[in-house]
């Protein structure tokens, strides 16, 4: 043993080594590589094999004999390096970590991968280091919105030391994990994935309900001391670029007043999932009941005995969905369109406290654990959501793969559905798999099975009183309306009026929903302005969204640097690299599922377009985020010094 290392207390010992007799194998072995140096843990018979069921994800497919010295080894290793011993690979090539996640997930993963794992574990030229930049006196940046990205940008130029100023319009941080709190809200990300890479977090869930993620953003604000830079209850009503001064004028709206700033550069951390979507209902007006969107869930509603009518089937419906049907006296679902959904075996699952221990004290665990979910949830599904010309069944599905992952899905629902298969055909889509975004079964399908269940596949057309017609000419009576009907993702920056060069407003160059952007942050005619979560930045095919938004401001970040090296007043997008670049993700869409003929979703715009979602892998757009390239942009230098900033 190193001199240097010093036993761990006793009772600090016990606990790990119970949280690695309940630790997840294939993450083990790659802490045993770095921790050892021996590349004996990525060969035959430790190597992980492939299944499907958690009790073969956390085991590695592996004989219990080897499982157990798997342990053994990683108990020792662990107490080594927490007691003080150097791991013996800080930090391995990145072609070795491509090879260890290959190991690890027993599927090939791309050699390239390498620098995207090496940055993940935070090591290698890429990875997130705090850096001061040097920046310009009077220099002030306004970011909208303190969601996710607003406090992600908060942090991020607070390390950098640039002075930055946030406003919200909500009473409280935390933005959609603030605003929504119907029954059942949850994330469908693991959350040791959908968390901030610099604040990771002790979860009582593998999948956190609203309550622990809004805890966990309003803890990280909080920790970071940005309250001190956020204004409360204002909503910002217009940013006008400012030519002579090279700057923004920001409108805002508070407590009955109009406040004006002045600011260099806007960040808009407004998000997609902010503006409901209530469809046009003949009647609804004269419904005598409580209605409302889930957006807007009434604080302390109690709905039993009562009977409720729900609208939708997308994300939000099949959380609330299973949440309230006991409590309800009838519940009816129009679910005009169909959904696919995958098993959810980890819903509500509880982290065990021992694991627990492990995540949290073990740094290099962690971020191991944190990377196989990356692989899983992220980059690992896109090759298959590519379409295949030749495919002769292009009615159901885009490829082979494609369409085995059909039958599984079918095979679940069938399981899911027991005896009443009568309502296969209302439930099972005519698209395919991924073709609308991939929900998780919360126990839906068991619910709408119920005898007090109503699944009526068809949309509401008229509100009568309480009387709700569908499409299809039922009647059916509620006592309370809910609207489960989404958010305008494709309206993007539609909360505010902004105008850029010339005074050309943003809505009227993105003709009301064709949003687009380089990168899905600049926008040419809008200086200093940068969008986080902006056009084609969404993910269609799995993944956290928390990692593009930090990619978003690692660029962001890095345009500012370029900024200020140059001495720029004005850093501005080139139309033609806007314009090839939004051809190019056009292009990609046109190859990918959302474009299948035949089918709508939520990520296309009213001429048919894909805005809200990106065609690239998570790779792909960390890659390209990486740096600010100089010859990308027009770089203007002030034209006179002046206190420009109030």
């Amino acid at each position: 043993m190193n001199d240097k290392v010093q036993p761990l207390a006793a009772e600090d010992a016990r606990r790990l080594a119970d949280g690695v007799a309940q630790a997840n194998i294939p993450t083990l072995l790659m802490v045993l590589v770095q921790a050892t140096g021996d590349l004996k843990w990525l060969d035959a018979p430790y190597r992980p094999r492939r299944g499907r069921g958690l009790d073969d994800n956390d085991s590695g497919g592996l004989p219990e004999d080897i499982q157990s010295e798997i342990r053994a080894a990683a108990t020792r290793a662990i107490l080594d390096m927490q007691a003080g011993a150097p791991l013996a690979l800080p930090e391995p090539s990145p072609d070795l970590l491509a090879r260890m996640l290959t190991v690890s997930m027993a599927e090939d993963v791309p050699d390239n991968y390498g620098e995207n794992i090496a940055a993940g574990l935070g090591i290698g030229p890429d990875a997130r280091r705090p850096q001061r930049l040097n920046t310009p006196e009077g220099f002030r940046v306004l970011i909208v919105g303190a969601g996710i990205s607003g406090i992600c940008a908060g942090i991020r130029l607070q390390q950098a030391g640039i002075p930055f100023e946030i406003w919200e319009k909500d009473d409280a941080v935390g933005g959609t994990w603030y605003e929504n709190r119907y029954p059942g809200c949850g994330v469908d990300t693991p959350n040791h994935l959908y968390s901030f890479s610099f604040a990771r977090n002790d979860w009582e869930h593998y999948f956190a309900l609203r309550d622990e993620l809004y805890a966990y953003f309003r803890g990280v604000a909080e920790q970071n001391g940005l309250m001190d830079h956020i204004t409360l209850n204002a909503r910002v009503d217009s940013c006008r670029w400012d030519a002579a001064a090279q700057d923004w004028v920001v409108s805002i709206s508070r407590g009955g007043q109009t406040i004006t700033r002045r600011a260099n550069v806007v960040i808009s951390g407004v998000g997609v999932l902010n503006i409901p979507q209530v469809p046009p209902i003949k009647g609804l007006e004269s419904f005598p009941g409580l209605s409302f969107h889930t957006a807007h869930w009434p604080q302390d509603l109690d709905l039993t005995a009562k009977r409720v009518a729900i609208v939708g089937n997308g994300a939000t419906a099949m959380q609330v969905v299973p949440a309230i049907a006991d409590q309800t006296d009838h519940l009816t679902v129009f679910a005009r369109s169909k959904q696919w959904a995958a098993p959810f075996p980890q819903f509500r699952q509880r982290v065990p406290d021992a694991v627990r221990y492990l995540l949290t004290t073990v740094p290099l665990y962690q971020a191991w654990y944190r990377q196989r979910l990356a692989w899983t949830f992220n980059d690992r599904i896109h090759p298959t959501l590519q379409k295949d010309p030749d495919w002769p069944h292009p009615e159901r599905s885009l490829n082979a793969v494609n369409d085995r992952h059909r039958e599984q899905f079918i095979d679940y629902v069938k399981s899911e559905l027991g005896e009443r298969q009568d309502l296969l055909d209302k439930v099972l889509p005519d698209f395919p798999p991924f073709g609308k975004r991939m929900l998780l079964d919360n126990g839906w399908y068991r619910t709408v099975a119920r005898p007090d269940v109503t699944l009526v596949a068809d949309h509401l057309a008229e509100v009568r009183g309480d009387v709700l017609i569908a499409g299809d000419g039922s009647e059916h009576r509620a006592d309370v309306l809910i609207l489960a009907t989404g958010f305008k993702a494709a309206e993007i920056l539609s909360s505010m009026d902004v105008q850029g060069r010339g005074n050309r407003r943003i809505a009227e160059v993105w003709d009301g929903d064709d949003a687009r952007a380089y990168l899905g942050t600049t926008v040419a005619g809008f200086p200093n302005l940068f969008t986080l979560l902006g056009p084609n930045v969404g993910l269609g095919h799995g993944g956290s969204i928390i990692g593009s938004i930090e990619n978003q401001m690692d660029y962001v970040m890095n345009a500012l640097a370029l900024m200020f090296d140059r001495g720029a007043a004005e850093l501005e997008v080139r139309q033609d690299v806007h314009d090839a670049y939004n051809a190019r993700v056009d292009a990609a869409h046109d190859r990918m599922v959302w474009t299948h003929r035949g089918m709508s979703n939520w990520y296309r715009n009213s001429k048919g377009r894909v805005v809200a979602i990106t065609p690239w892998r998570n790779d792909d757009f960390w890659r390209m985020t990486r740096r600010a390239d100089p010859a990308d942009y027009i770089l203007t230098p002030p034209r006179k010094t002046q206190d420009q900033v109030a």
